[in-house]
């Protein structure tokens, strides 16, 4: 989960089978919580393009190369910015009590380690429609500034999905981040 927090969230945060989705006219929103317990919609990112990861505990390394290389490409070209990294934990396992205020403590300690807020899904709010997302995997999203999906991507990325993934974003921020940062390994398929 550490790999999660420090590579995907470093760039810009507030807080399956593959497939990439058709872009969609309507704006996606959902109402999510931050650690504290505040709730908090996800339209509050709108305005840059959005890139959102949605994992549950055991999902969090699926991509982790993906999360590295999209920092690694954000810093070189002084892109960190340029698009919102939303994070959101999975926490619906653990909406009982006690394990809640302690999924919720973890959290924190996390933020306290990335110096940045992670968002909690506490219901399965992404699991639900309009989203429908897997809820027990690794999820990757890329939403419009104005909220739109763009692309998506549920389970481990291969090397020609985290392609794909970065010609998209590409489109979305204006500047070409199809190739790796200089120095940068080449995209590997992540172990769980």
């Amino acid at each position: 989960m550490r790999t999660w927090f420090k590579h995907a969230l470093s760039i810009s945060l507030v807080a399956g089978s593959a497939f990439s989705a058709t872009p969609s006219p309507a704006p996606l929103d959902a109402t999510l919580r931050t650690s504290s317990g505040d709730e908090v919609r996800l339209s509050r990112w709108r305005g840059k393009p959005i890139i959102l990861f949605y994992e549950d505990k055991e999902s969090t390394t699926l991509n982790a190369g993906l999360k590295e290389d999209l920092f690694a490409r954000g810093k070189e070209r002084d892109l960190l910015d340029a698009a919102w990294v939303v994070a959101v934990a999975n926490l619906q396992k653990f909406d009982f009590f006690p394990a809640r205020r302690i999924a919720l403590s973890y959290v924190r300690d996390e933020e306290k380690k990335v110096g940045v807020p992670i968002l909690v899904d506490l219901k399965g709010t992404l699991g639900e429609p309009p989203w429908s997302l897997p809820t027990k995997t690794s999820n990757v999203l890329l939403l419009d500034a104005n909220g739109a999906l763009v692309y998506r991507h549920s389970g481990r990325m291969k090397p020609e999905e985290q392609a794909a993934f970065f010609v998209a974003l590409s489109e979305l921020v204006g500047v070409d981040l199809r190739t790796p940062a200089a120095g940068a390994p080449a995209p590997r398929e992540d172990a769980r």
